[in-house]
């Protein structure tokens, strides 16, 4: 039920429609609205490599994917419109569907992570420049007032402590298990080595769309931490970092 209640969603592109979308942008659209759904894939992540982001793209992007019957790259393009909007609630059906799919295999990420990745970076960079100048200001108005106030000076910590917080919680979505790091396998059958070489030994079968944090890079290959807890080496070419932003 739940699959066939997911591609009602893939009927049509997504319902959150870009403003003025650039042409390219309008012609996936068209290709994809026609059935011609490689075509529409391919446009769109053309206009993702020209510089546009934005959840609905990312999202039918992977509509598109999906559609086209690339599972890696379909949960690639979920994976980014989460992040731009984590609550994107046909983004985050699609990609479960898109995983069962796929056989993907998933990194068990934290539950502090899991937490944290529930709001957008965005969010705390807002919160922690609020909490920066309430409580520059509660200290400034706190030393120059001839009488000290005691609600001033909670009103401070309290804002520093939320500053502190929201910086902790921006590094952790930086440097955690979907940070920076995080990356899908695009490139269908890949299995991860325990060298530099096709010839090294197997330390795990990666079906399309799994998840794994790229450490380190060395020619074309990438030394990766896989979803069963284990490290190997994949082919650089195979896997795309989920974060295209900075």
């Amino acid at each position: 039920m739940r699959f066939a209640a997911a591609l009602l969603l893939f009927a049509c592109v997504g319902s959150t429609a870009l403003a003025q979308p650039p042409a390219e942008i309008a012609r996936a659209g068209e290709a994809y609205r026609a059935g011609r759904f490689q075509e529409a894939a391919e446009l769109y992540d053309s206009a993702i490599k020209a510089g546009e982001t934005s959840a609905p793209l990312f999202y039918n992007a992977g509509n598109a994917w999906f559609r086209g019957g690339d599972f890696g790259r379909a949960i690639l393009n979920y994976e980014r419109a989460l992040v731009l909007e984590p609550g994107h609630p046909e983004a985050r059906a699609n990609l479960q569907v898109a995983r069962d799919k796929a056989r993907a295999l998933e990194l068990k990420g934290s539950k502090l992570d899991q937490l944290l990745g529930r709001i957008q970076p965005n969010h705390y960079a807002i919160a922690a420049a609020a909490a920066f100048w309430i409580a520059l200001f509660a200290l400034a108005v706190h030393w120059f007032r001839s009488r000290r106030s005691a609600a001033l000076v909670a009103l401070g910590l309290m804002a520093v402590l939320i500053f502190a917080g929201t910086v902790v919680a921006l590094y952790r979505l930086e440097t955690g298990d979907k940070g920076r790091s995080f990356a899908i396998v695009t490139a269908p059958k890949i299995e991860a080595r325990l060298a530099t070489a096709d010839s090294a030994g197997s330390v795990l079968a990666l079906p399309a769309g799994s998840e794994i944090a790229i450490l380190s890079t060395r020619g074309d290959w990438s030394y990766a931490a896989l979803p069963n807890g284990l490290r190997g080496w994949i082919p650089a070419a195979s896997a795309e970092r989920v974060r295209l932003f900075r």
